[in-house]
């Protein structure tokens, strides 16, 4: 059977959201992929679930609203912001693109895409790109002036990623696309076949070495040349298991986690494993269950499984150094470093500071009363996401 309160969510999106790969009549019963679980599960619409109360702690942590930046219109699940040294990109759904000063929040500019977005952005030092629910990528030149236009095979699936001159497209058919960042040329496509039924969750990969890290449906971990594409191993994070199609679904969807020896990842209804970085050979593995994510530190290995509770395991071995859940009531989002702690976002907008060693919730801080929409990304001592209620956050901890 399937658990946890993750497959709930996917469920209800099943059957109250909508999806354009979902057939209208249900005579072949599976569509190709299930919709992005409803932020209704996260306090959002007037169907959602309320999250439980906050929990008490002992403070000894200080979280910090640094900046808030409103981009206009509510966001969507998957649309994550692209942190680089000094500055912040943000999309929202009706188009509009924002540049920030990552220190101070000050507007550099922002413009309208000639269409709706489908997916967060990714930036190189001469590009910024998102995608449309179309195929299409839109790229413009870090003043805000559009740069090129390229076309995928199917809807741009999570945001892009800027690594080595290229712009990295991932599209909901299971293929991965690889652009010039200054002409938007192809590079090179890469492809596989997706399983029946699949979350359509977060897409992307994590660059290492000249190496991206990327997770698929299915359950499959692949470390590829960024240069041309080529395949240089993949393992399995896990086995699809069960008796049917919605059992089976055992698709990473998160981004895989690296350091100079390991490649970590997690699958929903499948295990959390790390793999050594160069050959690929499994290194250990353990049964776990995520669609928010995961992180890594010199030590340990933390992440958020789908009934909310946040742990830590030993990076090294897997092994339970501690779990955190009193927050399971209140959604929490996948975990990031911010400053000496560990940060998870709730389903009310707070910034929850766990202590790293031990699990204990130590501060927190209130934003705009709504989600996180995707993992949020540690920038040293600061978090940096984006809210349901459509803004973006820089929020610092000590």
């Amino acid at each position: 059977m399937m658990r946890g309160r993750a497959v709930t969510l996917v469920a209800a999106a099943l059957l109250l959201g909508g999806c354009q790969t979902l057939p209208e009549s249900w005579t072949s019963w599976l569509p190709s992929s299930l919709p992005t679980p409803s932020l209704t599960w996260l306090g959002i619409g007037k169907d959602a679930v309320k999250p439980g109360p906050l929990p008490a702690y002992q403070r000894s942590a200080v979280a910090t609203v640094k900046w808030r930046v409103a981009l206009g219109v509510n966001g969507a699940a998957n649309f994550a912001p692209a942190v680089l040294s000094d500055v912040v990109y943000a999309s929202a759904p009706d188009g509009t693109i924002v540049s920030v000063d990552a220190a101070t929040g000050r507007q550099n500019w922002r413009i309208k895409a000639d269409r709706p977005l489908k997916s967060g952005i990714g930036a190189s030092l001469v590009a910024v790109a998102v995608g449309t629910d179309k195929g299409e990528v839109l790229a413009f030149d870090t003043s805000g002036k559009p740069l090129w236009r390229a076309k995928v095979s199917s809807e741009v699936a999570g945001p892009p990623k800027a690594a080595e001159g290229k712009i990295l497209v991932w599209s909901i058919d299971g293929r991965i696309f690889a652009f010039g960042d200054t002409d938007g040329s192809q590079k090179w496509v890469y492809q596989r076949l997706n399983p029946p039924l699949t979350v359509r969750g977060f897409v992307g990969g994590t660059l290492s070495r000249g190496a991206l890290f990327t997770g698929t449906a299915g359950g499959k971990l692949l470390a590829l040349d960024v240069n041309n594409g080529t395949l240089g191993w993949e393992a399995n994070v896990a086995t699809p298991k069960g008796a049917t199609e919605l059992e089976r679904i055992a698709d990473v969807t998160s981004l895989p986690v690296v350091d100079a020896r390991q490649v970590c990842a997690v699958a929903f209804q499948g295990r959390v494993a790390c793999f050594e970085l160069q050959r690929g050979t499994l290194l250990w593995s353990r049964d776990f269950s995520s669609l928010a994510g995961l992180e890594m530190d010199g030590e340990y290995l933390y992440l958020t499984d789908d009934k909310g509770a946040v742990y830590a395991l030993d990076k090294a071995t897997g092994t339970s150094i501690w779990k955190q859940d009193k927050l399971a009531a209140r959604f929490p989002s996948g975990p990031a470093r911010v400053g000496n702690y560990v940060g998870v976002v709730d389903g009310e907008g707070y910034l929850h500071l766990l202590d790293p060693r031990t699990g204990a919730l130590v501060g927190r801080v209130a934003t705009d009363g709504s989600a996180a929409v995707s993992q949020p990304y540690g920038d040293g001592d600061a978090l940096v996401w984006q809210s349901a209620a459509g803004n973006l956050f820089s929020v610092g901890a000590r």
